[in-house]
Parts: structure tokens; sequence; C-alpha cells
């Protein structure tokens, strides 16, 4: 699905991204994207058209009130906020693996609303849509079963960015908790809500 969506320097759609059995993401199930405050009021009608199921604002509720969403009042929206404020750790640069393992129970809760939502597309950002968006976008393409290099890649289109800090963070994944889908369930996110995601996105 094409985006037009301007103003945004780093919205896309993981539609066709492939998976390593053979399958590929929907098209338009899953856009990943920077604040949808920077939208223009074209696109802002454009999206709000497409009819999405949800519409996942991972910012700190400070960071809302001061670039509020134009979709805040909207019935798809919903603020599940993906870092604990403060953080309470000083973020490396070369992987996200302390972020996974200080918001599990963030993750968790954000991949429960996403299980939750009806059928159609979701939108997942923050501000810039590296950091947050990226991991969980990440967890998302890994429940999915999409290659971990591939995801790497992907991650690696958004600026300022390196497939090697995703990779870091997946092999964590992977070492410390037995791949996405365990960190996931270990989390809290049940069974059924993982295979509910897996539904939307397949």
């Amino acid at each position: 699905m094409k985006l037009d969506w301007p103003d945004c320097s780093n919205a896309r759609d993981l539609g066709g991204t492939p998976t390593a059995d053979g399958g590929a993401i929907r098209a338009g199930a899953l856009i990943r994207s920077d604040s949808l405050g920077l939208l223009t009021p074209a696109s802002v009608t454009a999206l709000r058209d497409l009819g999405l199921a949800l519409i996942l604002d991972l910012r700190w509720p400070r960071e809302c009130a001061a670039d509020p969403s134009p979709f805040a009042g909207d019935p798809a929206y919903r603020n599940v906020p993906l870092l604990a404020d403060p953080m309470g750790y000083d973020p490396p640069d070369d992987t996200y693996a302390p972020m996974l393992d200080h918001n599990a129970e963030r993750i968790a809760r954000a991949f429960r609303v996403i299980a939750a939502a009806p059928p159609g597309g979701v939108v997942v950002h923050c501000r810039g849509g590296r950091d947050r968006t990226g991991v969980l976008v990440a967890l998302l393409l890994g429940l999915a079963r999409v290659d971990p290099e591939t995801i790497a890649e992907d991650f690696a289109r958004t600026p300022a960015t390196e497939a090697a800090a995703m990779r870091a963070t997946l092999t964590h994944a992977g070492r410390r908790h037995g791949g996405v889908a365990a960190y996931l369930r270990d989390a809290g996110v049940p069974e059924e809500d993982l295979a509910a995601v897996r539904r939307l996105l397949r």
C-alpha cells in the first residue's frame, strides 16, 4: 500500500515483508511511522478513510500533551507508553536489549491491545519512529516468523539506525528468553493473543 504521508519522514507499510516459512506480511496490516502530528490535514483524512483497526501511540503522556495526535479522539486510537518515565537505565547505542529487559510489562500490554483490536490495519508510532517503534515492530515481525536478518535490514531503513543494533537485540531475545514468542509469553502475553497477532499480520 502506498503511503501519501508527505510530512512523515519515517512511515512505511510492512506489507510484503517475507516470512521464513514462505509467506509474507499482509499489505496494510502493519504500518510504522514517526509522530502522526506531522501529517497534513489531507493525510489525516486519508488515513481515517482507511478504516484502521488501531492507531497505537507509544509515546509518554507528556509527549502526547506537547504534540497531540490528530487521532486522539478516534475510537481506533490508543496511547500505550512503551517505556517507563524515567526509563531507569542508560540506553546503549548498539542494542535495545535493556529496553526488552526493563519494559516487558509495557511491551506485553501493547501486544494485548493489538490482539484485542478488530480486524484491519494497525499503525504503530512514537515520536521519531525509531527506537520504541523499531523494537515493537521487530517483535511483531519476529512473532510473525520474519527472519531476524530481514527484520534488522528493515530497521536500518530508518534514518540514524544500524542493522547491527536490532540484530543484537533479537540475538539477546533468543539467548536470554528462547526467542521472541517465548519472551512475550514470559512477559505475560497469553497464547491466544499471540495467535491473534499472527492472524492480523499474516
